[in-house]
């Protein structure tokens, strides 16, 4: 039996990601990266790279497999480009009226960049989604006004000196916040009493003239003063038309329901770009109008490049669609048809959460193999009694993809949920059995074999509302990553019955809003950082 081989793989936009392989090295370097295009996802055409260790571990191209040794370090280069042509071509079919100098050089150079991999996709114009960025670990505190920068250094120093703070006079105090609510909305417009906190402790600690003595926290009065005049700040964006505010006036809200509290709609699982504005010279009727000539796009052979583009031009449109109108997930697939592939729900989970999905969630699902095994080997009760069929399974198979399979499972069983709700196996059953079994599921993967003992599944999809909305997929573990990435496009809620279990995907394996965690989920994640 071969020796399992591990490797670090370095992405498109930087990310990493392990590589297992379980067999051993590849006789030939074709099929590594046929197993690299496998396991990271990619699509198109690239090259790998090593680490020579001979120049300093400079990066040099890779020509013989004696050079992959194993816990190497291999780069991802990717070969797909756009010629200038295409783009010409492309420009004037999202819009006859626009010649080829509506895309900026900028705009050209960044939609040239890497279609290959499906998950670290690049979006080729900036106008396509906000300029935002995710909630930062240490918020940082934005340079004031002249006067007021003076104002403070000179508090500072008195600070330094006998401890005496500083109260503001209201043109300082007034400074200070809306510097602060400028560099607030950089990020979002509705922020978490949490990341207030962080906002308010950030500037006396920048500024510890202005601690507050008579508070708790130092902070108390500054972090109340910053929600109202970030309240405030949302009813000025309100009256521009910001559509992340506008999507929660009252005029938008059902006749007889028109009071504040009602049906806010908001990020709420760490989204980047939930409601995000239209692009630049573009409207909704034009976007429409592209959104049409997308369903005939669609239908044509070798038009990857088009349609990628039209997409991440219509994005805000989409989303804006999700989030107001709240569609039926079939009615939105027959508008969106390129919306249900595995590259396109890659390219929109990035635009929504700036995180890649399909890499980030094999690696970091990877990353908490070993432990997550030892915790599910050592669980006792009921639970424990479950788990030992999972963990069997795995020391019986070193196929990786059923390695990740099982963990996800075991996942749903130690977190007190059934597994069986997320993935439902159709085992020699006819077809009008598994399309009615299909047509109650509400959400979920399924799996068809023709026989128990089949090796490989006949097919393997995800359900949402009754309806397939994507076939064919390699493996169970993708599968969870394109129903949890299909979840953001549609802004859909996790089901009850697998709560936990999203939970865990999302804020243990993806670190998407990981600071705020149900207990079962803050205990998870304490035994897997011991």
């Amino acid at each position: 039996m071969e020796t399992p081989v591990i490797l670090k793989i370095i992405l498109t936009d930087g990310s990493s990601q392990r590589l297992t392989i379980s067999h051993g090295l590849p006789a030939s370097i074709d099929d590594l990266m046929a197993e690299v295009t496998k396991q990271c996802g990619l699509h198109g055409n690239f090259r790998l790279q090593f680490k020579d260790s001979l120049f300093g571990d400079e990066f040099l191209n890779l020509t013989s497999m004696s050079e992959v040794e194993d816990k190497g370090t291999l780069r991802i280069i990717d070969l797909s480009r756009l010629t200038t042509m295409q783009h010409d071509e492309i420009s004037t079919d999202l819009n006859p009226s626009l010649n080829t100098q509506a895309f900026s050089p900028s705009q050209n150079d960044s939609s040239s960049l890497s279609s290959g991999s499906v998950d670290t996709d690049v979006l080729s114009s900036c106008e396509s989604t906000s300029s935002r960025s995710s909630w930062p670990a240490v918020f940082h505190v934005p340079k004031f006004s002249y006067d007021a920068e003076l104002k403070l250094q000179q508090a500072n120093l008195a600070y330094l000196q006998n401890g005496a703070v500083h109260f503001p006079d209201p043109k300082l105090k007034s400074s200070i916040l809306d510097g602060l609510v400028q560099e607030i909305v950089q990020y979002k417009v509705y922020v978490t009493d949490k990341e207030m906190e962080q906002v308010a402790q950030s500037l006396i600690k920048m500024h510890p003239c202005l601690t507050e003595k008579g508070s708790c926290t130092g902070c108390g009065g500054w972090k109340t003063s910053l929600k109202y005049k970030l309240s405030n700040y949302r009813t000025q964006l309100r009256k521009l038309g910001c559509p992340e505010v506008t999507v929660n006036s009252l005029e938008n809200k059902p006749a007889g329901k028109r009071i504040a509290s009602f049906g806010v709609k908001k990020a709420k699982r760490a989204e980047v770009n939930f409601c995000p504005i239209y692009p630049s010279a573009e409207s909704e009727e034009s976007l429409e109008a592209m959104q049409k000539s997308l369903l005939l796009d669609v239908k044509k052979r070798n038009n990857r490049d088009v349609v990628k583009l039209k997409m991440e031009k219509t994005f805000a449109h989409r989303r804006h669609e999700v989030v107001r109108n709240v569609p039926m997930v079939e009615d939105f697939m027959a508008r969106w048809p390129a919306l249900f592939e595995v590259s396109e729900i890659n390219a929109e989970f990035k635009r929504i959460t700036t995180v890649p999905l399909q890499s980030k969630f094999l690696s970091q699902l990877d990353l908490h193999t070993d432990k997550m095994t030892r915790l599910l080997q050592k669980r006792g009760g009921q639970l424990g009694e479950r788990l030992k069929t999972i963990t069997a399974q795995m020391a019986d198979c070193d196929d990786v993809d059923v390695g990740r399979e099982c963990i996800i499972k075991g996942v749903c069983i130690y977190m007190g949920e059934d597994p069986e709700n997320l993935v439902q196996k159709y085992v020699g059953m006819d077809e009008n059995t598994i399309t009615d079994a299909i047509a109650d599921t509400t959400i979920g993967i399924y799996v068809l074999k023709e026989h128990a003992s089949s090796d490989e599944p006949e097919d393997i999809g995800i359900v949402l509302e009754g309806i397939k909305v994507l076939q064919d997929l390699d493996n169970v573990a993708l599968a969870v990553a394109m129903l949890f990435g299909l979840i953001y496009a549609m802004n859909l809620s996790y089901p009850a019955d697998l709560r936990y279990t999203f939970e865990v995907v999302q804020k243990i394996f993806m670190e998407l809003d990981g600071g705020k965690l149900s207990n079962k989920a803050l205990a998870l994640k304490n035994r897997l950082y011991q």
